[in-house]
């Protein structure tokens, strides 16, 4: 989820409010060339570096950002590299850009660029981009320029400004609030004092400030889990890298649990009571969950349904749409097609097809963390990847045999701890039913605490819990066991 937040807002494009805008860019004649080297630590460990360079061109200006992290999730650290690169004009709108992102097996890339109010994206892992075009209503700028266009230093002390972040990633559109502190800050910065305008980025929740000089150089950001650029040298930028990477992230985002479930997958019913979670965000009621003065209870579901039962569902427009291929879950292209038709057989159920391509999932493809945009061809590709692959390419394959598959997410138990989580859920019959390729299960057991359904810009909303949510287990109900002379059950 940080690696998401990280990569939406430097891939993303922003349009500012308009009003404040205004007045900026009257002052904004000139924007100065500028190159800045920056140390990346996490709790004083130093995981990487960034690389930026802002220089003008004939016709405007060119930036070029470059970040190596070396990030540890779930034991497993891996060297992550992305790369942007913007044409601006002479005002610092986008005219076109080149991103990007390696890490271990995967790679993604996206290109795009604007001509008469109309932004032309392609992204997706190399050889197999998808073509998107977007109107636009205004100009957009880059992401990763948000600080070198130096437009924040124009913000007067207790004023903010709204950015329009458009994330081709999730093909979503998010707001990013930034404002200017009352009061400038002294910092320290390589054993001396620097004045520095301080800025707060409010981006899906999650909070983020920023340390500006007096000509809009960055001095220093820090950002969630205690993730830490600083402002250096080359020399300094480069040199002693830990290649141990952060401290686990899986770990430090998780939630322990008051009590001890022995047995996740017997467990018939988990009340749980939940804080500090915004109303009206996440789907928490509905299906399988049930939300009740503060209690969220979470039942297992039945797979014995009745296939074909209910003609008229009130859901169509959604299971229309969950039938549909999209940037990530490619259900149209040949390979996964192909792959459908060798995993089940033309007489098969929907529930069969389910458990089949579920089993498939969990059987053939390794389990190993990876930082990448999940996309189901370059797991079936690659047959590696975390939950969040496992979820897209079941999704994928179940798109294609004709059920309707979407992506779930929120949080599941482990070894005494909720962990942030991916999984299925797959309409059969007559209802939908969770599956989880990474655990095997289909139902999934209901230690799965759905927050969000849908594609990965929903997921993004995930980032609004993160160090913040409270979770109690309230209760944990097993099957009833007979008791010997049919006198009642114990649970």
């Amino acid at each position: 989820m940080l690696f998401c937040l990280l990569l939406a807002f430097r891939l993303g494009f922003f349009a500012p409010n308009a009003a404040v805008e205004s007045r900026i860019g009257e002052q904004v004649k000139f924007i100065p060339a500028r190159e800045a080297w920056l140390t990346i630590t996490q709790e004083g460990r130093k995981i990487g570096y960034a690389h930026r360079n802002f220089q003008a061109t004939a016709s405007g200006y060119r930036l070029n950002e470059e970040v190596l992290l070396h990030i540890n999730t779930m034991g497993v650290v891996q060297a992550l590299r992305f790369q942007t690169e913007g044409d601006l004009d002479r005002q610092s709108n986008l005219r076109s850009f080149n991103f990007n992102l390696d890490s271990s097996l995967f790679h993604f890339v996206a290109r795009g660029s604007v001509k008469n109010n109309l932004l032309t994206i392609s992204a997706g892992a190399p050889g197999e981009e998808k073509k998107l075009d977007v109107a636009l209503k205004e100009p957009l700028h880059l992401s990763a320029g948000l600080y070198q266009t130096s437009r924040l230093t124009y913000l007067k002390p207790g004023e903010q400004q709204t950015f329009h972040v458009f994330d081709p990633v999730s093909m979503g559109e998010r707001p990013v609030v930034v404002s200017r502190s009352d009061v400038d800050e002294s910092i320290l910065l390589q054993g001396k004092r620097s004045r520095a305008k301080k800025f707060t980025l409010n981006f899906m929740g999650a909070t983020q400030f920023a340390w500006l000089d007096q000509d809009g150089a960055v001095l220093r950001e820090k950002g969630m889990l205690g993730i830490t650029l600083e402002t250096t040298t080359r020399q300094e930028a480069l040199a002693g890298l830990d290649r141990s990477g952060s401290a686990d992230l899986t770990a430090l985002a998780s939630i322990p649990a008051n009590k001890t479930i022995l047995d996740p997958a017997a467990v018939t019913e988990l009340r749980v009571r939940l804080g500090n979670v915004g109303e009206g965000v996440f789907f928490l009621d509905g299906g399988r969950q049930l939300l009740q003065e503060g209690i969220l209870v979470i039942r297992k579901e039945s797979l014995s349904v009745q296939l074909g039962t209910q003609a008229i569902t009130p859901d169509q427009a959604l299971l229309h749409s969950s039938l549909q291929a999209g940037p990530l879950i490619q259900s149209d292209h040949p390979l996964i097609v192909g792959q459908v038709k060798n995993i089940v057989a033309v007489g098969d159920s929907d529930q069969e097809k389910a458990k089949k391509l579920m089993n498939w999932v969990y059987r053939h493809v390794e389990k190993r963390p990876v930082l990448s945009v999940p996309d189901a061809l370059a797991t079936l590709n690659n047959l590696v990847g975390d939950c969040n692959e496992h979820a897209v390419l079941l999704a994928a394959l179940a798109r294609a045999a004709g059920i309707p598959a979407e992506v779930e997410a929120g949080l599941v138990y482990l070894r005494g701890r909720f962990y942030y989580h991916a999984w299925n859920a797959l309409y059969l019959g007559d209802g939908w039913v969770t599956a989880d390729a990474v655990f095997g299960q289909m139902p999934a057991d209901v230690t799965h605490i759905r927050f969000v359904r849908g594609p990965a810009e929903r997921q993004m909303d995930l980032l609004q819990l993160i160090g913040r949510v409270s979770l109690e287990i309230v209760n944990i109900s097993y099957p009833a066991i007979p008791v010997a002379g049919g006198r009642g059950a114990a649970k």
